[in-house]
């Protein structure tokens, strides 16, 4: 654990705000979790490690550290400032048994703890506390190191010592799996170990290492992902067995209105699929959203814009979105302070601000990289015109069946 930051002063009890209790959630899981099977289990890991990436997002933890034991508990440990565990004003109970057994209690609530975060809809941790057998918490704060126990959801015992290191800080989370709640209680190495890399794609430099007791023959596996170059390392990775247009993938960032918006990006050769991912909090949105839309809307106007300018088309040929979308592989990445999703898993982004702040952002840069490297806007736009022409000769083909 590292060393303590000094806005810790600032992230206290009077920080943490309650909305609501959990007793509904071991009784109606899937409505917390999308599921009590597989999806609804590793979601479980997801929430703890979340809240970790939180820290990372607000700047105050580099590292986290995951551990499946042998019996399939989990332990999650970050450097970050550790949940405060000082009185809670309103509940005369310590802060961390009131976020780790309220919904919606936490510092995500006001805008002076975290800018950004993401969880599920701050219901996360208190709902993985729910639906484990037990859960301990081992905060590290201000010289002292705090300990708590809990069966099902039930605070049972808790004890304050004085930490071995006083300049150290952070949160340790272990918990195992009800059996009464899930139909499956074995996580899957492969789909842990991809959700952590890609989180440690999403936190450029943030060092994310995850170690799997359960390995035959007494063969611990470690995994360290970190990766300096972020997203473009992402694309990098997704496109490595792929023959690419150009390189490096192109890529841009901007803060606009208070959201942070970067993207990386990069065709490839004899590819048709279109394979782009975006994340908003670090949290994936598998159905898109208006991010996306803005991406999509910028992407085709620039590259029909770039095209007409430079007398790369005729005059009656335009591009449609999957022309120029064919064979490209895209990360959307945004950090957003009030994020609206449809769903409780947060699978679509709603904010309808951020398509054209998005649109915006992307159109600005596209154009400014395709002037500036004129052999990769020509690549591009060949492989665009190609998808076109495949594309107006089977509308063609089609058009002549119909008449026969």
């Amino acid at each position: 654990m590292a060393k303590a930051e000094q806005q810790t002063a600032n992230y206290d009890a009077s920080k943490i705000k309650i909305l609501g209790g959990i007793e509904a959630v071991r009784k109606r899981p899937a409505m917390y979790i999308g599921s009590t099977s597989k999806a609804g289990l590793h979601h479980l890991i997801y929430e703890v490690v979340d809240n970790s990436i939180d820290e990372a997002l607000a700047g105050h933890c580099d590292s986290v550290e995951i551990t499946i034991h042998k019996d399939n508990s989990v332990t999650v440990t970050d450097n970050g400032r550790g949940i405060p565990f000082d009185i809670h004003k309103e509940t005369k109970r310590p802060a961390v048994e009131v976020v780790l057994t309220t919904l919606h209690a936490g510092g995500k609530f006001g805008d002076s703890v975290y800018k950004v975060s993401g969880g599920l809809h701050g219901v996360g941790v208190s709902c993985v506390n729910a639906l484990s057998e037990w859960m301990e918490a081992e905060i590290l704060r201000e010289g002292k190191v705090y300990n708590q126990h809990y069966d099902r959801g039930k605070p049972k015992k808790e004890k304050i010592t004085a930490a071995k290191q006083k300049n150290t800080s952070g949160t340790k989370i272990t918990f195992l799996p009800d059996k009464q709640i899930f139909t499956e209680t074995v996580f899957e190495r492969k789909t842990v170990a991809h959700r952590l890399r890609e989180l440690a794609f999403l936190n450029k430099g943030v060092k994310v290492v995850f170690t799997d007791e359960r390995e035959k023959n007494n063969d611990l596996k470690t995994e360290t992902y970190q990766y300096e170059g972020g997203i473009v390392s992402y694309v990098d990775h997704l496109n490595e067995k792929k023959e690419c247009l150009y390189k490096p993938p192109i890529s841009f960032a901007a803060q606009k209105d208070h959201v942070f918006v970067e993207v990386a990006m990069q065709h490839c050769k004899d590819y048709y699929d279109e394979n782009i991912y975006s994340f908003v909090n670090c949290i994936k949105t598998k159905e898109g959203g208006t991010h996306e839309v803005g991406f999509k809307s910028a992407l085709t106007k620039a590259i029909n814009n770039y095209a007409r300018k430079n007398n790369l088309v005729k005059e009656n040929e335009s591009f449609s979105g999957d022309d120029v979308r064919e064979g490209l592989t895209a990360i959307i990445n945004l950090k957003i302070p009030d994020p609206q999703f449809e769903g409780q898993t947060k699978t679509k982004l709603g904010n309808s601000e951020v398509k054209g702040l998005v649109d915006s952002v992307v159109i600005d840069n596209l154009n400014a990289y395709l002037d500036k490297n004129p052999a990769a806007a020509k690549a591009i736009i060949e492989r665009a015109l190609v998808a076109y022409r495949v594309r107006a000769a089977a509308r063609k083909a089609q058009e002549l069946e119909r008449k026969k």
